[in-house]
C-alpha cells in the first residue's frame, strides 16, 4: 500500500519526487522520505514521520539537490510508524532502496546479514533488501547483477527502486507481485507504483511484468524478464487524467465524492444503454459468444468491492437462471477449488492493484474457467491488463480512503453485466428493458437522495458518544447494511457490524439497549413487513432505531424511532439509492468526532499487500 516514485534526469528531481508522493499519499501516510545522489554522487537522505507535508518542511529547512533519486510514502506493515522505519533505507551509504510489498523470509535473511556484520536500524523487512544488495556489490558485480542476486533470495512480493553511489547514472526497478511502472520522458525517465504519480512529467508508460528487472538511465531503458532475457515491453500512451486536487466548496474529498455520484453514474452509463437494451460494452475478444456459454458466475473482491459483489448475487439470481457465488479474495486465494469450466470469473477492484484480488485471478487461470472479467476504475491497472475481459467504471479519481462513488458505479456496471448475460442467452428481453428503464432514472434519483443531507447531519449528532452500532437490512439491502457499517467503523472508529434483520433473535438481540443505535434501511419491497417485525423486536427491548425508509412504508417517527423518509424507487436500483444516506451518516458522524475523514488511521486507499 506504500507509494514509490523515482527519477533520473538532467534537471533536479526533488520537486518531481515530492509531487509524485503527494499524488500517492492515498497509498500510505505514516511516513515519507527521499534519497538523492548529489553532484558528488553521494547519497543524501531525508525522512519524516507523518504526511508528505512534514517531509516538505524538512526539505525546505535543509534543501537537497540531485538528478537521480527515489522516494517513498509508507503504510506500516513491519515496524511501527517512526522515522527509523521510513524509506528509503540505506546500507553503508552506498545503496538506497524503496520497497512496496512484504518479504516473508526477512527474519532468516536478517540473521544471516547480522552475522556478516551488518547493523539494522529499523524493524522493517525492507532493510534486509538494501543490505543484501550492498553485500553483493562488495563482490565487485554491477548494480543490476547485485539486485538480481538479491531478489533471487527473497520470498514474498515486492516492487523496488534502487540507486547506488557505485553507478550514479542508473536507477533500477524490479517487480514481483506489487505493481511498478516506468515513465518514459525525453532525456529523463521515471519510476512509480502508480501512473498518477508521474503523470505531471510524462504520459508514456511501460508496465513492468512479474519478474521484470529494469535498468533505467536518462536515454535508455533495458528490461530483463524473470529468466534474465532482455525483452521489449510496449510503451503505452496513457489516457488517464491527472488527479483533481481541488476540493472546491467541500470540506473533505469524501463529501465531494459522495456528491459526485450522480455524475459518476451518468458517465458510467453514457453510451452503454440503448432504447430498451444494453450495448456491448465489455472489452475483449468474442465477448458475447463467451457470455452465451456462462453457466455460473464467481465474484471475488475485498472490502467495499466485496459488498458490491454480494448485492450483485441477489440481482444475478433473481434476474437470471445463473448461479452466482461471492467470496473474499484473501480467503479464495488460499482455498482449494474444484475446476469449473463454465464459470465466468469476475474480479472487482477500485484500483485494480489489490494484492489478494490479483492473486485470486492468477490462481483461477489454472482452474480452466471459461473467462475472467475485471470490473475496475483504472484502465491501466494490473487487474485489467491480466484479465480476459474488462468492464470499466467511470467514477473518476477517488481520493478519500473510504470508497463511495467507486462502490455505486461498481453496482451500476454489475447491472450492465447482468443485462448483457441475459441478452447473450437470448431471453428475458422484458427484464432487460425494465433494467434499462430503471438505470436511466438512477442519476436523478441519486440527486434526490442527496437532498436529505441536512437531516442526516442532525441525526449524526446522536452518534457522537456511542461506541457501538448495529446495521440491519433484508434481502439485497443486507449487503447495503454491511457497507454502511464498514463506512462508520472506517472513518469514525465506532465499532459497527451488520446483520440480516431476520437473524436478530439468533444472537444480536442480546446486545440491544438504549446505548447502541440500530440503523436500518427499509425500502418498500416484498420484505418490508418482515423487516417491520424485526424492528419491533428491537423497539420492544429499548433499542433506539434510526431508519431510512420509503415514505410509503408506514413507519412513523416516535421517541425511540428516528425516520428519514426516502423517495419511492424501483426495487432493482434501491440498493444503490439507499447506500447514499449511509455514506452521509458515516461522514457526518466522523466530522462531529473530529477524525481524519479522508485518511483514517491505519488504513490506505490501495491495498497492494496481503
Amino acid at each position: 500500500m506504500c507509494g514509490i516514485v523515482g527519477a533520473i534526469a538532467q534537471r533536479p528531481v526533488t520537486e518531481i519526487l515530492l509531487e509524485g508522493l503527494r499524488r500517492l499519499e492515498y497509498r500510505g501516510y505514516d511516513s515519507a522520505g527521499v534519497a538523492l545522489l548529489d553532484e558528488d554522487s553521494k547519497l543524501q537522505r531525508v525522512r519524516s514521520l507523518g504526511r508528505v507535508a512534514e517531509l516538505e518542511k524538512k526539505l525546505e529547512q535543509s534543501p537537497q539537490y540531485g538528478v537521480v533519486g527515489i522516494s517513498h510514502t509508507r503504510w506500516a506493515t513491519h515496524g511501527e510508524p517512526a522515522e527509523r522505519n521510513a524509506h528509503p533505507h540505506l546500507s553503508n551509504n552506498r545503496v538506497a532502496v524503496v520497497h512496496n510489498g512484504i518479504i516473508e523470509n526477512y527474519q532468516e535473511l536478517r540473521k544471516a546479514l547480522t552475522a556478516k556484520g551488518y547493523e539494522f536500524t529499523s524493524e522493517t523487512d525492507t532493510e534486509v533488501i538494501v543490505h543484501l544488495i550492498e553485500s553483493n556489490l562488495v563482490d565487485g558485480v554491477s548494480l543490476l547483477d547485485a539486485v538480481k542476486q538479491s531478489i533471487s533470495q527473497l520470498t514474498g512480493a515486492f516492487a523496488l527502486g534502487v540507486i547506488s553511489t557505485e553507478e550514479p547514472d542508473v536507477l533500477i526497478g524490479a517487480r514481483l507481485g506489487s505493481p511498478l511502472v516506468i515513465g518514459v520522458g525525453l532525456g529523463e525517465n521515471f519510476l512509480g507504483s502508480d501512473v498518477q504519480a508521474i503523470l505531471p512529467v510524462t504520459s508514456k508508460f511501460i508496465f513492468l511484468e512479474n519478474g521484470d528487472v529494469a535498468t533505467i538511465q536518462r536515454h535508455q531503458i533495458t528490461i530483463e524478464d524473470e529468466n534474465g532475457k532482455t525483452v521489449e515491453r510496449e510503451v503505452k500512451q496513457s489516457q488517464a487524467c491527472s488527479l483533481e486536487s481541488d476540493l472546491g466548496e467541500y470540506r473533505h474529498y469524501m463529501l465531494k465524492e459522495i456528491y459526485e455520484q450522480p455524475q459518476a453514474v451518468q458517465k458510467t452509463l453514457e453510451g452503454r444503454l440503448g432504447r430498451d437494451d444494453i450495448k456491448q460494452c465489455i472489452r475483449g475478444e468474442n465477448v458475447l459468444e463467451t457470455l452465451a456459454q456462462v453457466k455460473e458466475v464467481q465474484i471475488v473482491a475485498c472490502g467495499t468491492s466485496y459488498h458490491a459483489g454480494l448485492i450483485a448475487r441477489y440481482w444475478m439470481e433473481s434476474m437470471t437462471d445463473i448461479p452466482c457465488h461471492v467470496e473474499v479474495a484473501s480467503e479464495y486465494r488460499y482455498r482449494r477449488q474444484a475446476p469449473r469450466k463454465d464459470v465466468l470469473f469476475v474480479t472487482l477492484s477500485q484500483s485494480g492493484e489489490t494484492a489478494d484480488t490479483l492473486a485470486a485471478l492468477d490462481k483461477v487461470k489454472g482452474l480452466g474457467c471459461l473467462a475472467s472479467l475485471s470490473i475496475c476504475n483504472v484502465d491501466e491497472s494490473s487487474l485489467v491488463r491480466e484479465s480476459d475481459f474488462s468492464l470499466l467504471t467511470i467514477a473518476g479519481p477517488e481520493i478519500g480512503v473510504a470508497s463511495t462513488k467507486a462502490f455505486t458505479t461498481q453496482l451500476v456496471v454489475l447491472q450492465l453485466l447482468i443485462g448483457l448475460l441475459m441478452q447473450a442467452k437470448g431471453d428475458k428481453t422484458e427484464k432487460v428493458a425494465e433494467l434499462v428503464t430503471n438505470l436511466k432514472k438512477l442519476p436523478a434519483l441519486l440527486e434526490q437522495s442527496l437532498e436529505h443531507d441536512n437531516a442526516i447531519e442532525e441525526m449524526a449528532e446522536q452518534f457522537i458518544d456511542k461506541n457501538n452500532a448495529l446495521f440491519l437490512g433484508r434481502g439485497d439491502q443486507y449487503p447495503v447494511a454491511m457497507e454502511g457499517a464498514l463506512k462508520l467503523k472506517e472513518i469514525s472508529y465506532i465499532h459497527a457490524e451488520a446483520y440480516p434483520a431476520g437473524e436478530l433473535k439468533h444472537g444480536p438481540l442480546a446486545l440491544v439497549d438504549s446505548e447502541m443505535p440500530i440503523v436500518a434501511v427499509a425500502p418498500n419491497t416484498r420484505l418490508l413487513e418482515k423487516l417491520k417485525s424485526n424492528l419491533e423486536e428491537v423497539r420492544s427491548r429499548g433499542g433506539v432505531l434510526y431508519l431510512f425508509a420509503d415514505k410509503s412504508a408506514g413507519i412513523t417517527q416516535q421517541d425511540n424511532i428516528h425516520v428519514i423518509e426516502m423517495e419511492q424507487v424501483p426495487e432493482s436500483i434501491a440498493p444503490i439509492i439507499y447506500t447514499i444516506p449511509l455514506q452521509l451518516l458515516s461522514y457526518h458522524v466522523a466530522v462531529f468526532k473530529g477524525t481524519d475523514v479522508d485518511k483514517p488511521r491505519n488504513l490506505a486507499k490501495s491495498v497492494t499487500v496481503e
